[in-house]
């Protein structure tokens, strides 16, 4: 007949030396992972916000660029890159995102460049029964990305645009082929500066 198991058996030598291992491998695992932590804190005081890492900048240029036409601004020491299709008109008013890389400081920026049409801008976005007026000011890099993240969430929903010119509402990013184009420059360019967009 087999023997009945006391309560104070469930816990053997041999379980309490494993869980003991088990206990001191986890710490030290924990302890060794915590002097690789790549998120780190910045106290240089620099602005990382534009930061692009050498990857993500290669990543771009040899494969996502062939999307883009190409401006070397040499004065500057920066290239610039425009959609390849967005739209191109001599007379109608428009937007361009252009995608700055400064490899001089290894940043990358996002500017609102008008064609056709003078700062300060007025942009109209509805969609659903839903409106948002944004105005726009000639600024910095900072307040250019700000923009873009107050206009992201209507070009996700392709919103219908409107740009005001001398007081009459013309429509923007109304192609589908220029829609698709204006996700694709913010995919790659919070992709660059290893932002979620």
């Amino acid at each position: 007949m087999p023997q009945r198991r006391k309560a104070n058996d469930t816990l053997s030598p041999e379980l309490i030396k494993i869980l003991k291992i088990f206990g001191v491998i986890s710490i030290g695992l924990v302890l060794l992972l915590s002097f690789f932590n790549t998120k780190r804190a910045n106290n240089s005081g620099e602005d990382l916000s534009f930061r692009m890492t050498s990857s993500s900048r290669m990543y771009f240029l040899n494969v996502r660029a062939i999307n883009y036409d190409r401006e070397t601004r040499s004065d500057a020491g920066m290239l610039l890159f425009r959609h390849g299709k967005r739209k191109v008109s001599k007379s109608s008013p428009t937007l361009d995102l252009v995608i700055i890389l400064n490899s001089q400081k290894d940043e990358a920026y996002l500017y609102i460049e008008p064609v056709n049409v003078d700062w300060p801008l007025e942009i109209r976005a509805s969609s659903d029964g839903k409106q948002e007026e944004v105005q726009l000011q000639n600024g910095n890099n900072s307040e250019f990305l700000g923009y873009v993240r107050k206009l992201e969430p209507w070009i996700t929903n392709e919103a219908k645009f409107e740009i005001k010119q001398n007081a009459t509402w013309v429509d923007i990013w109304a192609n589908p082929k220029e829609k698709v184009a204006l996700k694709t420059i913010l995919e790659d360019y919070f992709r660059l500066i290893n932002k979620q967009g």
